[in-house]
């Protein structure tokens, strides 16, 4: 079995029983302890698991795609209101745009109800409902519809993007890390967003102060693809001089 297969694997069974051990893993695949501990090493960098002693634990806090979308909504409103403000001036020229289904960009897309120069791509159903009355051009990606996350997924809903170029993109994620890029709890969404990724002129990625410096499940994008962050108060100083090193436009 590749490594990759493997770590999947172990992915998934820490998944179903929160907790696994280097001892039985080694039985199961066949490997060394020391692969397994490498494997759980991997693991643990992505988010997904607490190492601990002989094994490791699910990292629940992290594993937060089940969460419904009003629920996350209600959390760092204020916080994601100061990012919408500030990114608002940002979209003043530009014609298209596309959104992801995040909370955060959500607070931005009321703001922009008046456009009527604008054309959005979206898989939100929760923008298609709150810009039924709006004077904004949309339109829906399509898809399977999520009903926790309110967002439309799958092969459909990739095949739209891919049909469409856009001046930008604004996205959020689950966390942002220096080693690992932006990072999501949910694979389905992600893929979405890594399409939406290369459709856009500008990439916009709006995280509060939380975000930074937080795991989850799965690698968005390595921060290459970024253009800028607004975020709702001023980074540490390793963050500013990071951003800089990678030519990112850091707005607070």
């Amino acid at each position: 079995m590749a490594g990759r297969d493997r770590i999947d694997n172990i992915k998934q069974m820490v998944s179903n029983d929160k907790k696994v051990t280097v001892s039985s893993l080694s039985v199961i695949f066949k490997v060394t302890e020391e692969t397994i501990r490498r494997d759980l090493e991997k693991l643990e960098a992505e988010g997904v698991v607490t190492r601990t002693y002989g094994g490791a634990i699910l990292n629940e806090s992290n594993q937060n795609e089940s969460i419904h979308f009003y629920k996350r909504a209600g959390t760092y409103v204020e916080e994601k209101q100061k990012i919408a403000l500030k990114a608002l001036p940002f979209l003043d020229n530009v014609s298209t745009l596309a959104a992801d289904s995040s909370t955060t960009v959500m607070e931005l897309l009321k703001l922009l109800k008046s456009r009527g120069d604008l054309t959005l791509l979206t898989n939100s159903t929760e923008a298609l409902s709150e810009l039924s009355v709006s004077d904004i051009k949309v339109v829906s990606t399509g898809g399977e519809f999520n009903k926790n996350s309110l967002s439309l997924q799958g092969r459909l809903t990739k095949e739209m993007v891919q049909k469409y170029l856009v001046d930008v993109l604004l996205i959020s994620c689950k966390g942002v890390d220096m080693k690992n890029g932006a990072l999501d709890s949910n694979e389905n969404e992600a893929e979405v967003k890594k399409l939406m990724l290369g459709q856009a002129s500008k990439v916009i990625l709006l995280v509060d102060h939380s975000k930074f410096g937080k795991k989850a499940f799965v690698q968005l994008d390595n921060l290459d693809h970024i253009d800028m962050i607004v975020t709702d108060r001023k980074p540490s100083e390793d963050w500013i001089h990071f951003c800089k090193e990678k030519s990112i436009e850091l707005v607070y």
